[in-house]
């Protein structure tokens, strides 16, 4: 999505210091533009635009004529960075005049609110907070357990949780938060826990009740907490690498097809994906855990932000899967479902034509390699209006709420459709195998 790099970091940012001598990156008078590339010589612009200067960070990027790129622009550089676009035809959107301020509110609100103790959807919160409320709830509720999906270079655990209601229930797992900087995926992961225990509704009851649930809000701690309290536009891994670079794409490093496609080989740049697969032991370690499960997990469900997608495989080649026609018509019903409520409209695709070429992913893995047939990518809120990544957090509920029609429908149409039939010994079996700490 992003070719946001450590040489921008190093040249781009202004680092300062704060009372307790923790350093954070800056974006000061740092404006947010949205573009739309019309035609092919647009696209080629932009592209050069992304290589040329140290003062332009692309937050949200396509690769097809009509297209919007999100792209940073340091103060030094407006007057170039606009004449250069109108040159060519293109009319840049301001979105923010001081990236930095929209930093500062959020970060402010929030601190008002851990001083409160609460843990709600008014909010975003740290990984602490959110490990926190996962503890609690498996004391609250007897259908909840804490399970250990890995660990990080850091050594954070992996944290998550199982809710099962009655066993022999066909499995369903969520992975949010695997970019650092996409804190609406957390959010709406959790959102969608917090329903699953206490909605009333009848369909989501029905959706908590009949299935079992692996739900992991942060698989990337050391990013997410380092988006948090070092550089709120961190998007990797925190692992270090020679040249004194930081971090690998944790969603390009999967053994699928890894490498192949949309990523990056340079450990400085975004899509880096790593120096070979699995070599982020977050990804490595809770793959380990996924095929724990093997047999179990019948649909597989990746949290990102943003654009207001609903992605299936694959991502590396154009060829479709087997069972294609069923994820299309699965994913129209689920954004028609997701649109009723607030008239939030997603497009819905297999990810190498929906977006652009990509291998690597974790679920391409699920697909490829567990054999799990059933497997989504949302780009949640926003896909224009807002500053990409720094959402407002009065989004939260909303984006949960019309997340979880979605969701109602996509299991409902799967099931239409023949999935999660699997015989109650298989579970079992798989059952018996699974290690949940």
């Amino acid at each position: 999505m992003s070719v946001l790099d450590i040489k921008k970091f190093m040249l781009v940012l202004i680092v300062v210091k704060n009372g307790c001598g923790t350093e954070f990156a800056r974006y000061d008078n740092y404006r947010v533009y949205e573009v739309v590339a019309n035609s092919a010589k647009h696209l080629e612009t932009l592209e050069f635009l992304k290589t040329s200067s140290d003062s332009f960070i692309f937050l949200e990027s396509g690769n097809k004529i009509g297209d919007s790129f999100s792209i940073v622009v340091a103060p030094h550089k407006f007057a170039d960075f606009v004449a250069s676009l109108e040159n060519e035809g293109m009319y840049p959107r301001l979105m923010d005049r001081n990236l930095q301020q929209s930093i500062d509110d959020e970060r402010n609100r929030m601190l008002s609110k851990r001083t409160k103790g609460i843990f709600d959807w008014t909010e975003y919160h740290d990984l602490d907070e959110i490990n926190t409320w996962l503890d609690k709830l498996a004391t609250e509720y007897s259908q909840v357990e804490i399970i250990n999906g890995g660990r990080s270079y850091e050594n954070r655990t992996l944290t998550g949780v199982k809710v099962s209601y009655k066993s022999g229930n066909p499995g369903i797992f969520i992975e949010g938060g695997i970019h650092a900087r996409e804190w609406i995926s957390p959010a709406t992961v959790t959102y969608i826990l917090n329903e699953l225990l206490t909605s009333e509704d009848k369909q989501v009851r029905n959706l908590a009740e009949n299935y079992d649930w692996y739900i992991f809000p942060s698989v990337n701690p050391d990013g997410y907490v380092y988006s948090h309290q070092k550089d709120r536009l961190w998007r990797k891994t925190r692992t270090p690498f020679p040249g004194g670079c930081f971090g690998a794409d944790p969603n390009r490093n999967w053994d699928f097809y890894w490498a192949e496609k949309g990523s990056s080989h340079r450990c400085t740049a975004e899509s880096f994906a790593g120096p070979f697969p699995f070599s982020e032991v977050e990804m490595k370690t809770f793959s380990e855990y996924i095929n724990s499960l093997r047999g179990k997990i019948q649909l597989y469900i990746s949290f990102h932000s943003y654009s207001q997608l609903l992605l299936f495989p694959y991502g590396h080649t154009s060829q479709h899967t087997e069972n294609h026609q069923d994820l299309n018509d699965i994913a129209k019903a689920a954004v028609t479902s997701l649109a009723q409520r607030y008239g939030t409209k997603y497009r819905y695709g297999n990810i190498y034509d929906a977006i652009y070429p990509a291998s690597g992913g974790s679920g391409e893995w699920a697909y490829g390699v567990q054999g799990i047939k059933l497997v989504y990518t949302y780009e949640l809120r926003p896909a224009h209006g807002w500053v990409g990544f720094v959402l407002p957090p009065e989004q939260i509920i909303p984006t949960g709420e019309e997340t979880l029609d979605s969701l109602v429908t996509l299991v409902h149409e799967a099931k239409e459709r023949g999935y999660f039939k699997v015989g109650i010994e298989t579970f079992n079996a798989v059952e018996k195998k699974c290690i949940c700490t």
